[in-house]
């Protein structure tokens, strides 16, 4: 039987994902600064998304918390942070291993664009891990924030 999550799980790990992304955009303005100010705005765009997450989990129903499996030592969130930090921004890789300190403007949006379908690609797979009654539509909001944020990128890559 596949493991199921509610949509108050899901949003923890979106939770996690976009701190990560925060970290990773952060670490990356640093160390690239010919490239600090996208990054920095991309750091400021995952801050925005973490707080919208925040918000969305604020505002489920009992049943969109409901749980989905017998938890009594709470292990549960540890095991959604672990898998959120195996996801799309890594928070074991070194960014500078990731791109040259050369890269060019194309690379690094090439990048950006990469870790948003990344993203994209996880919560549609989580979305059928979500059983209709415990808020699986709930993710779509999660898909469509990740879908302004290639938006954006495209947007940079249209304007140069």
């Amino acid at each position: 039987m596949p493991i199921k999550f509610n949509a108050d799980e899901i949003l923890q790990m979106a939770e996690q994902i976009e701190h990560n992304g925060v970290k990773f955009y952060s670490l990356v303005a640093g160390q690239l600064n010919q490239f600090h100010d996208l990054f920095a705005q991309l750091a400021r765009e995952e801050k925005k998304h973490l707080a919208i997450f925040t918000g969305m989990r604020k505002k489920l129903s009992a049943a969109d918390r409901e749980s989905t499996a017998y938890d009594p030592d709470s292990q549960n969130n540890l095991y959604l942070q672990a898998l959120a930090d195996r996801e799309v921004f890594k928070t074991n890789v070194d960014p500078r291993k990731i791109l040259p300190s050369a890269a060019t403007l194309a690379q690094v949006i090439d990048l950006a664009i990469g870790k948003e379908k990344d993203s994209i690609v996880f919560y549609v797979g989580a979305r059928e891990l979500v059983p209709e009654k415990l808020g699986r539509e709930k993710i779509n909001s999660i898909i469509a924030e990740e879908y302004g944020h290639i938006a954006f990128l495209r947007g940079i890559t249209l304007n140069r």
